[in-house]
């Protein structure tokens, strides 16, 4: 399949599904959670930071650096993958689907979710806190109010709504993807490595139902042989390379 029918197919595609990863965000100056581990925090293994019995041990310290991570993603902007996702959102409507493994909602800030599409996040979101006793999610305060730890709108104190390690994905989110894959005529992968499942395996279940599978990513990954094509690129490049006409 070359890149010319590649196009022509998610041209025509009317139900199209993306994994994006960490690739996507570095365009915006994110860095990824281990490359975040410098100065002070290099000191730390991740799961001194990003665990359930880490909170319990220590949840100043982990709240300090989720804190600094929710201050350097609010300074960032969404870059051009993120829009040219959002644009092909407006294209597909209901028919597409986003799953991020990204937790720096840029996304949404481009425009996901408003065309009729869904997102999802697999990982959480740095922009919010979740209840300890009931669950919920509240947005954090602006960085130069927030408290930490924060504490939520019903009085409890609020943990980082992020997914740890040691933990699962939230079920609603998984399954939605699952089943958005497996329905998919069209899975794009985007700047993710490949090595984290069960996303890892999402384009899997299009590839068996039939559809094709898109890999954006500058490097080979662990599932780029699995892939009906594979686009060396960075993920505003690589997209904007779709976007030709078919």
């Amino acid at each position: 399949m070359d890149l010319a029918a590649v196009r022509a197919a998610l041209h025509s595609a009317t139900r199209v599904a993306v994994l994006t990863g960490a690739g996507v965000s570095a365009e915006s100056g994110i860095p990824t959670f281990r490359d975040a581990q410098t100065g002070h925090w290099a000191r730390f293994r991740p799961e001194d930071l990003a665990s359930p019995p880490a909170y319990a041990r220590d949840p100043e310290m982990v709240w300090e650096w989720y804190a600094g991570r929710y201050r350097d993603v609010l300074a960032t902007q969404p870059n051009a993958a993120h829009h040219l996702l959002a644009q092909l959102e407006a294209q597909k409507g209901p028919g597409f689907f986003l799953a991020t493994q990204n937790v720096d909602g840029l996304h949404h800030r481009a425009g996901s979710g408003t065309h009729g599409g869904q997102v999802v996040e697999l990982h959480g979101n740095l922009l919010s806190g979740r209840d300890e006793v009931t669950g919920e999610t509240f947005p954090l305060a602006a960085p130069d109010q927030l408290v930490t730890p924060p504490t939520s709108p019903l009085g409890n104190r609020m943990r980082p709504n992020v997914v740890w390690f040691g933990e699962y994905l939230p079920e609603d989110a998984l399954e939605a993807a699952q089943d958005a894959f497996a329905t998919a005529e069209v899975a794009l992968v985007i700047g993710t490595s490949g090595a984290v499942y069960p996303a890892a395996g999402l384009a899997a279940e299009t590839l068996r139902r039939g559809g094709i599978a898109i890999e954006i990513n500058p490097t080979e990954t662990e599932i780029s042989h699995q892939m009906t094509f594979n686009i060396r690129e960075v993920a505003s490049r690589g997209l904007a390379s779709l976007f030709q006409p078919a």
